[in-house]
């Protein structure tokens, strides 16, 4: 039998085809524009997605005997609004995770309804990016569109509502949204009261692995597949990655070096720490997780490495950085302002320590040291909350570096692992069909038959004494900075 796993990015759809076993059969990529019709705005057009997803998935099963496919999910890009009225008409461009125009709708829900009231009934507090505050702009800004939604969806929910005509969402993409009881994975009443939105607007909520239903006959003839082909209902990005990294369960761990950074931890409790410093999430696999976000990670040494140094030779640019532990320059990684734990948007990236003997082989190391300690403030807060943590796997562009992922497991006194595969929210949706449809018992039992562990980082103690000597010097910088960032934005 063969599955479908669609990964809906910001920049492109990936479509991959795998058969039982996780292998890839065949994989396809399609752009689609993004649109910024004012600075800090972020916007893109659902029907662009659906034209690309048809697309692609017409040149997926071209070659192969479509009458095999069994299922298909998704991993989606998260927090985008997607509103259509009453006649399934698309009402506005979708408002995307990265947009910024919502600063005041956020302030209003964090300081005028209150953090610990948001977090009292979503275990989060707001993000510029999330759903909600989106939502209450439209009302602020557009009240004709507002008036006219009747339905509120995220990204990929709209290509599986094309798709299958059902309308429905699962947990773990919903609870970015900010009208979701993660705990007891619920829409929130009283969110729903704050946002002006009836409970009807909201789609029924699933587990991701559940099936939500099957693709539409006329649909179906027209990409070539099956009508009883099953739709999963598919994850949010991070944790669908989370899947195609086999993160499930208690303590599991991966680390994303992408664009972004993130830590993503998996628990079978639900938890939210004091400070909702990490986002507390429902999971793809059932159960719960925490998850920090840096909004500039692999991006930093991208920067430092093509803007400031003007080359691309990056693995030449770490041949020459040999003494790991010992640096006297520090680099705070706030190239974007910062999410967690800070969630400070003034934050800036910072070189601190600099001295006439320093060599820009220090800095290079700086920036990777950076980052990595920016990752371990997330990871120190799973620890406060109890969660035991003796591992990671680790993706992303950044994960490629031998030299980074040596720092990181030194850093974080953490055996940092690669898996084979690089699809991430892809596998990870194609993992979610297979449970959905049956083909494993559970998703715990997918992951272990289908993501495969190549090689592993272990920690040296005496790097890992260095660099906690390091990390504490570290946590000192960000306190001391943070006036002078409020002054300067």
């Amino acid at each position: 039998m063969y599955y479908i796993g669609v990964d809906l990015g910001t920049s492109a759809v990936k479509l991959i085809l795998t058969d039982a076993d996780g292998k890839i059969v065949n994989s396809v990529s399609k752009e689609y524009p993004l649109y910024f019709p004012n600075p800090g705005w972020s916007e893109q057009k659902p029907e662009d997605w659906k034209e690309a997803v048809f697309a692609g998935l017409k040149e997926l099963i071209r070659d192969c005997d479509a009458s095999l496919v069994k299922g298909i999910s998704f991993g989606g890009q998260m927090h985008g609004l997607v509103v259509l009225d009453e006649e399934d008409r698309v009402i506005r461009p979708a408002i995307l995770w990265n947009d910024g125009r919502t600063q005041k709708e956020t302030d209003y829900l964090n300081h005028v309804i209150g953090k610990d009231a948001l977090s009292e009934e979503t275990a989060n507090i707001a993000f510029a990016g999330f759903t909600a505050p989106k939502i209450l702009w439209m009302k602020e800004n557009e009240p004709e569109n507002y008036a006219k939604i009747k339905k509120i969806m995220l990204p990929k929910d709209y290509i599986a509502y094309v798709l299958t005509g059902v309308f429905s969402t699962d947990y773990s993409d919903a609870s970015g949204m900010l009208l979701l009881d993660v705990k007891n994975k619920k829409w929130s009443k009283k969110m729903c009261e704050i946002c002006g939105v009836d409970e009807t607007m909201l789609p029924k909520l699933y587990e991701s692995y559940e099936v939500t239903g099957t693709i539409k006959s006329e649909i179906a003839k027209e990409i070539g597949l099956p009508e009883n082909v099953k739709v999963c209902a598919g994850a949010g990005d991070n944790a669908a990655a989370a899947i195609g990294t086999g993160i499930v369960g208690e303590g599991g761990c991966n680390i994303s070096l992408g664009t972004s950074g993130t830590v993503f931890i998996s628990s079978k409790q639900f938890r939210v720490d004091e400070n909702n410093a990490l986002h507390s999430f429902d999971h793809a696999d059932g159960n719960y997780h925490l998850m920090g976000c840096m909004l500039s990670a692999a991006s930093c040494n991208k920067w430092w490495m093509e803007e400031i140094l003007k080359t691309k030779e990056y693995g030449k640019e770490q041949e020459a950085i040999g003494k790991l532990g010992e640096n006297h320059i520090f680099f705070l990684p706030y190239l974007m302002g910062e999410r967690s734990p800070h969630n400070d948007p003034d934050a800036r990236g910072t070189f601190i320590g600099l001295t006439m003997d320093s060599t820009r082989e220090d800095m290079t190391q700086a920036v990777l040291e950076g980052v990595a300690f920016g990752l371990r403030d997330s990871v120190e807060v799973a620890r406060s909350l109890g969660i035991p943590l003796t591992k990671t796997r680790i993706c992303g562009g950044g994960a490629k570096s031998p030299l980074w992922r040596k720092i990181i497991a030194n850093v974080m006194n953490l055996e940092v692992e690669r898996i084979a595969s690089e699809e991430g929210p892809g596998l990870g949706a194609a993992i979610l069909a297979m449970a959905g449809c049956g083909e494993y018992e559970s998703v715990a039992k997918a992951v272990e038959a289908v993501v495969e562990v190549t090689d592993t980082e272990k920690p040296d103690p005496e790097l890992v004494k260095k660099y906690e000597e390091k990390y504490q010097m570290f946590k000192m910088i960000y306190p001391a900075c943070k006036p002078v960032f409020e002054s300067i934005k």
